[in-house]
C-alpha cells in the first residue's frame, strides 16, 4: 500500500513538473503540424534527382520517404533537447525591423541562438555530407527543414514584449486563443475546413498551383537568394517581422474578436509564406545536394 502511494505521489509530482514547464515556456511551435507538413511536402515535390536521393537516404526508415511526415519532429524533441527551444524563433525589441547582431540571441544573451542562426548552422552541417559524418545528418535535415518553416511564420519574428503574440489573448471567432496560435494553426485549419473539405492535400495543390501561376514570376527571386548567400536567413527573418507588423499585429489588441475580415485578408499572407518556405527549402537542398 505504501509503495503504491509513493508511486502515485511520484506520478503526481512528475505531472505537476511537466505542467509547470509547459506554463513556464510559451508555445513556440512555428507553423502547427499541418503548416510544417505543407512546407516540406511542397519542398520535396520540387527536389531534383540528386537531392531527392540524398533526402531519401537521410530520412528515417519510418518516414517512408515522406519528408512532410517528420517535418514537425523538431517540435516533438524540445523537452529532450532543451537547448533547441530558442532556435525556433527570433524576437525584436518591439520594432518592425530585424538585425542579426541585436536580435539573434537567447535569454542568456548567447549570440546566434535564434531561428536565423539555426538555419545558418544546419545549412553548414548539411554541407558536410560528403566530408564529415560526425554530425547526425538525419537530425540536421529534420531540424533544418523545420526551422525553414519556422522562420517564414511571421510571428516567429515577432515582438519580445508579447513573445511573438503568445501573450496576446484574443478570440478566433467564438474561441479564446492567443495570436501566435492563430498564425500557427487556426488560419490554416479554418482554410482547410472552409475551402478544402478538411483535406490538407487539396490545400497543398492550391498553393502549388499558385506557385506556377500567380507567383510564377516571383519564384526565381525567392530561389536566387538561396545561392547568393549561404541561407539568406536574415532576409527571411526581415520579411517575417515586416509581415508580422503589416498583417499579424495590425488592428489587433488584447481581447480582439478576429473573424472573417481578419481571416480572409491574412490567409493569402499565410499561403504566400508557406509557398516561399517550401520553394526556398527545395532550392537550397537542390543547390547543395546537386552531386
Amino acid at each position: 500500500m505504501g509503495f503504491k502511494s509513493r508511486k502515485m505521489k511520484c506520478g503526481r509530482i512528475q505531472i505537476l513538473a511537466l505542467v509547470s514547464l509547459m506554463l513556464l515556456f510559451p508555445a513556440i511551435d512555428g507553423w502547427g503540424i499541418d503548416g510544417h507538413y505543407i512546407v516540406c511536402t511542397i519542398a520535396q515535390s520540387r527536389l531534383n534527382k540528386a537531392a531527392a536521393k540524398i533526402v531519401e537516404e537521410l530520412l528515417p526508415k519510418s518516414a517512408e520517404n515522406d519528408l512532410g511526415s517528420v517535418c514537425s519532429w523538431a517540435d516533438e524533441v524540445k523537452f529532450r533537447y532543451p537547448w533547441s527551444r530558442s532556435l525556433h524563433y527570433v524576437n525584436t525589441p518591439d520594432v518592425c525591423n530585424y538585425n542579426f547582431n541585436r536580435d539573434c540571441k537567447d535569454e542568456s544573451e548567447e549570440e546566434g541562438r535564434c531561428v536565423a542562426g539555426a538555419v545558418k548552422n544546419y545549412t553548414q552541417q548539411l554541407l558536410t555530407i560528403d566530408s564529415n559524418r560526425q554530425n547526425n545528418l538525419t537530425e540536421a535535415l529534420l531540424f533544418y527543414s523545420h526551422f525553414m518553416g519556422d522562420i517564414h511564420q511571421p510571428l516567429h519574428a515577432g515582438f519580445a514584449s508579447d513573445k511573438g503574440g503568445n501573450t496576446i489573448e484574443v478570440h478566433w471567432y467564438t474561441r479564446k486563443q492567443n495570436l501566435h496560435h492563430i498564425w500557427d494553426n487556426n488560419i490554416i485549419e479554418t482554410a482547410q475546413e472552409r475551402f478544402y473539405d478538411s483535406n490538407i492535400n487539396d490545400m497543398i495543390d492550391a498553393i502549388q498551383t499558385n506557385i506556377t501561376t500567380e507567383w510564377a514570376d516571383q519564384v526565381k527571386t525567392w530561389e536566387r537568394c538561396s545561392y547568393t548567400d549561404t541561407t539568406c536567413a536574415n532576409l527571411y527573418a526581415s520579411e517575417g517581422i515586416k509581415a508580422a507588423c503589416d498583417w499579424a499585429y495590425k488592428g489587433v489588441s488584447e481581447g480582439s474578436v478576429l473573424e472573417d475580415e481578419y481571416f480572409l485578408s491574412r490567409l493569402p499572407i499565410v499561403n504566400l509564406r508557406l509557398a516561399q518556405a517550401g520553394v526556398r527549402l527545395a532550392a537550397i537542398l537542390n543547390h547543395y545536394f546537386k552531386s
